[in-house]
């Protein structure tokens, strides 16, 4: 089980060149990956996303790779032609306004277009230094999101047996309901009745409580979806989906018991279950 939140940040530090890659994530209910990189190195962007959807399956991703190297190779070329325009124009300005001075060299080719600077990148090269450095920082990506998942896991399994503990007060009463109905009918029909009770009749109201009350349908379907849950949570290495699916389902049948309930003691463990299963409900929030 992984967290969907988590960091890491590994750097490169080689000659003149300083490499950073920055992975880090929040909780979303799909995989929403952003890549952020030099605009030269954005054919890297797809195997970089590659990489993270191989290791992430949910959760917002911001990926942010840094490159700065100080004697990047740079050919420049002149634009003869432009130069000549630009020197042109200038004179005749230069003229117009009564200026004897001698038009400076910088200033023509300060202009737009006259010498033109291009950076030569080595994609090739460059991912051989960016690939080690980000598989490296998204081993302790994943290993961040691990750890905080086993703790996740922790906490949701002391309330899925703190839910088994409610179910199994659920099971016991609900045994013991047949019996209190009985009493309790007994009672009021020799406060009226005295003597002359009809058993039938008293069997009747019995059945027709235990009809209307009966939680044995939910306590069964609650059984099955706890032993789903904690399946889930063993097998499923990103069950945050199905397991929000399950505890809505857990949630139907105490509510249904709940609504049915006749016994004080079932009341306080339909109590503690509800407020088990919200504090699951938190946690799957924040798992993949």
């Amino acid at each position: 089980m992984n967290s969907m939140t988590g960091y890491a940040y590994e750097e490169l530090n080689k000659d003149d060149l300083n490499l950073s890659v920055e992975i880090k994530s929040y909780n979303s209910k799909y995989l929403d990956l952003s890549v952020i990189i030099p605009s030269f190195l954005s054919r890297l962007e797809m195997p970089l996303r590659e990489k993270v959807s191989k290791n992430i399956c949910r959760g917002k991703v911001e990926v942010a790779v840094k490159l700065r190297e100080k004697n990047m190779p740079v050919t420049v070329s002149a634009d003869v032609e432009a130069a000549k325009e630009y020197y042109a124009e200038i004179e005749k300005v230069s003229q117009t306004l009564g200026y004897t001075e001698k038009i400076p060299l910088s200033l023509i080719v300060s202009q737009e277009g006259v010498l033109n600077a291009q950076k030569e990148f080595d994609v090739d090269s460059y991912w051989k230094l960016i690939e080690p450095i980000f598989d490296t920082a998204m081993g302790k990506f994943c290993s961040d999101r691990k750890r905080e998942g086993e703790n996740l896991k922790k906490d949701i399994e002391q309330k899925v047996e703190k839910l088994e503990n409610c179910a199994k007060v659920f099971a016991d009463w609900q045994d013991k309901m047949e019996v209190i109905f009985r009493e309790n009918i007994q009672k009021r029909f020799n406060e009226i009745l005295g003597d002359a009770v009809d058993e039938q009749r008293v069997m009747q109201e019995i059945a027709a409580l235990l009809v209307k009350y009966t939680i044995n349908e939910e306590i069964v379907r609650l059984d099955s979806h706890l032993k789903a849950l904690k399946a889930e949570i063993e097998s499923n290495p990103a069950p945050g989906k199905k397991l929000d699916f399950i505890c809505q389902e857990i949630n139907r049948e105490i509510n249904t018991i709940g609504s049915k309930n006749q016994i004080v003691e079932v009341g306080q463990a339909v109590i503690e279950a509800k407020d088990a299963l919200e504090n699951i409900r938190e946690q799957i929030r924040n798992i993949e």
